[in-house]
């Protein structure tokens, strides 16, 4: 049956208020970090031109085959196609999990979640509190917009955060982790409205720009997150669609595009293209409802009200599982670079597996930021695999923790993993208690479509042993001083 504008209810209810860190906050100031960074291996070092400005751009729920460019039969991102096109498509990126907060914690600290006890995403307190997690990232953690920030960097975050939760007020601020500005929701204090993020973006590279200061921005972005905060001119473009679902996903997504594409306009005009590195990628696979779901609005009380989980339409090209899941469809997400020159134009990188914690040792190499003493990545830097030489395997092993079901639901067959590890080109996956593994080649087999586990036990045994020893050295709980004075309420 087809939809127009007519079938339209009722739009977002709330509109809130923006929410800047030079605002005065009173739990800010509770807030010490012990963040000593080393001098920069070239502090402001032949201005801005000798280094790239960064915009990293983080969606939120957007399945690697929600592109036009990736052949998505409905949906339409002219913009990100663009980016494709003067870029290089890396398809074989990973995230540090399957759902938000702790793939979130990836990007910032370099460090698999399972190190600060973050396997699932933040929510009240005693929730929180029942699955063994802090409340919050640890403010005094090394993050990459500190690192950025030593080396002279103006920083900022706009969008989702999400590393702690609005429901947790006395959660530390964005600017506690090294953000020179930000304008934001899933935080503690107001709430920055979703579609806002672009502008402040915008605003703030100029302002870098007038400054001949390198400008590092997170654009993290709701779509397409739940609710669906519609706009009818968006629902316009997609007049025709078999469902009203449909035509909801596309418009979320075009809407979202578009900002992209103001942001790279904005560059352009700047005379910033040629020396601004800028990423699209997305926090996790694609949402969807185990069960058929009833179209109905929602409401979240970060972003507002909007459409539920039924126009959860995402799609992940063929790979296992959706949002939740260490199997591929829950982690392997789109990841678009371009830096023009530098990385090249029109190019599609069918074999490097780069993980987002390499995203911090890559921008910091870049940026000529030095970590402070002690600090050890998890993950590698990749500035030679974004310009071209690739890498198929893992020298150094990738972990995930979620927890998985077992055994696995019926109308969630994909989604009973606890742990998983790459290394080198294999890929095990494996239920809490080791009871069950399974085994890919994930070089040569990226839709897991051949289980090796029965072939290959010794790389099994091997894999295991690797697991198990990362394993010990993980805590077993979080420190009391990330933990919200609402537990004892």
């Amino acid at each position: 049956m087809k939809h127009t504008l007519a079938h339209t209810a009722t739009r977002q209810l709330t509109s809130l208020a923006l929410c800047f860190a030079a605002a005065t906050d009173l739990h800010a100031a509770d807030v010490h970090p012990t963040f000593q960074p080393r001098a920069s291996a070239t502090p402001q070092a032949g201005g801005p031109a000798s280094r790239p400005n960064i915009v990293f751009i983080f969606a939120d729920d957007w399945g690697w085959g929600d592109l036009s460019c990736h052949g998505h039969p409905y949906v339409k991102t002219p913009n990100l196609d663009r980016l494709a096109k003067e870029g290089t498509d890396f398809s074989r990126f990973t995230v540090a999990s399957g759902v938000c907060s702790p793939s979130r914690t990836a990007v910032m600290t370099g460090h698999f979640p399972a190190r600060y006890n973050i396997d699932g995403h933040f929510a009240w307190a005693k929730n929180n509190a029942q699955r063994n997690m802090p409340d919050w990232l640890d403010p005094k953690t090394p993050t990459l917009p500190k690192m950025l920030q030593s080396a002279g960097y103006a920083t900022a975050h706009f969008g989702k955060w999400h590393l702690s939760n609005d429901m947790i007020p006395d959660s530390p601020l964005p600017k506690a982790y090294g953000y020179d500005e930000y304008g934001a929701f899933n935080c503690a204090g107001e709430q920055m409205p979703v579609h806002e993020d672009a502008d402040h973006a915008i605003a703030f590279i100029k302002k870098s720009a007038a400054a001949n200061k390198p400008f590092f921005i997170n654009l993290w972005m709701h779509e397409p997150h739940t609710p669906f905060h519609t706009v009818p001119k968006y629902e316009w473009r997609f007049p025709d669609m078999e469902s009203r679902e449909d035509q909801i996903f596309a418009s979320v997504l075009s809407h979202a595009d578009d900002r992209i594409g103001h942001v790279l306009d904005a560059l352009e005009r700047l005379n910033l293209t040629e020396n601004t590195l800028v990423v699209f990628s997305s926090d996790n696979g694609p949402a969807r409802s185990a069960r058929p779901a009833k179209l109905e609005l929602s409401y979240d009380t970060a972003t507002g009200a909007g459409w539920g989980i039924a126009a959860s339409k995402g799609t992940t090209a063929g790979r296992k599982g959706y949002k939740a899941a260490l199997f591929e469809g829950g982690i392997n997400v789109p990841f678009i670079a371009r830096w023009p020159g530098k990385i090249a134009a029109g190019k599609i990188d069918n074999a490097s597996l780069i993980s987002a914690v390499d995203l911090l040792p890559t921008f910091c190499e870049l940026a000529g930021a030095r970590p402070p003493d002690g600090y050890q990545p998890d993950g590698i830097s990749q500035v030679t695999t974004l310009k071209g030489n690739a890498t198929p395997t893992r020298s150094k092993p990738l972990f995930w923790r979620m927890d998985g079901a077992w055994p696995p639901k019926a109308d969630a067959p994909f989604h009973w993993a606890t742990y998983a590890v790459v290394d080198r080109q294999w890929k095990l996956l494996s239920n809490r208690n080791g009871s069950h593994t399974e085994l890919y080649d994930i070089a040569a087999d990226p839709l897991e479509t051949k289980d090796l586990a029965s072939d290959k036990p010794g790389v099994v045994q091997e894999i295991m042993s690797t697991l198990n020893q990362w394993k010990s050295t993980l805590p077993e709980k979080p420190n009391s001083h990330v933990f919200s004075a609402e537990r004892s309420k």
